[in-house]
């Protein structure tokens, strides 16, 4: 991936260097914080490194990179080939995940997102497919996937995604209403779906449709 100058490497470094104080990251997942260049994927540059949450456009939210850090840990991603990511945003979960990931594939229903998320990507290299289209649907080109994660918040899983993802593979999801949310693992197994609740977190609800 590409960084506009060493300044902003250094800054990715001291990033990672913090999240790894508030979780335990793997060599991986900190190596990927450290070359996932970020200021352009936040709307208000000076917000780029700080622990918290930040608006980008249409009512949308970057999540905290804390529970950036916690999601990607928990979708065990070594050996990993192929996942799904519904909720693109500004792209700065994909690009993370395509440092880890051979092939990622990321749905956003806000169409104008989508497009920058592309533009976005695309200036620093990182190779993912955005899509437009509504995330409840999955994207089954590509399936099975042997991960999916969703960047939105939502009262159950919709059947279909169960179906998208492969046997032994992850599912992480915010579970919960407007109220309270849980980060939530779910693993596929021939025996069914074992359900775990990871640590609270707050998203935007996941609709339904295109915008």
């Amino acid at each position: 991936m590409i960084f506009k100058d060493n300044f902003e490497r250094e800054k990715c470094i001291e990033f990672a260097n913090q999240i790894s104080k508030e979780v335990n990251l793997s060599k991986e997942v900190k190596e990927a914080f450290a070359n996932t260049p970020r200021e352009i994927f936040v709307p208000i540059s000076a917000n780029a490194y700080e622990l918290f949450a930040a608006p980008i456009h249409k009512n949308q939210w970057i999540s905290s990179p804390i529970t950036v850090a916690k999601m990607t840990m928990a979708l065990e991603l070594k050996n990993v080939d192929c996942i799904l990511e519904i909720g693109c945003g500004t792209g700065y979960q994909a690009a993370l995940l395509s440092y880890l990931v051979r092939r990622v594939f990321s749905l956003e229903r806000i169409q104008s997102l989508a497009n920058n998320a592309i533009k976005n990507l695309n200036a620093i290299q990182a190779k993912v497919q955005v899509r437009y289209a509504d995330g409840n649907l999955g994207f089954k080109n590509y399936a099975p996937y042997e991960r999916i994660l969703l960047s939105a918040y939502t009262k159950e899983i919709p059947d279909i995604l169960f179906e998208q993802l492969e046997e032994n593979g992850i599912l992480v999801a915010p579970i919960g209403d407007e109220n309270e949310q849980a980060i939530t693992k779910f693993t596929k197994s021939k025996n069914g779906i074992k359900k775990e609740i990871l640590d609270k977190c707050v998203f935007v609800p996941m609709l339904s449709g295109l915008e």
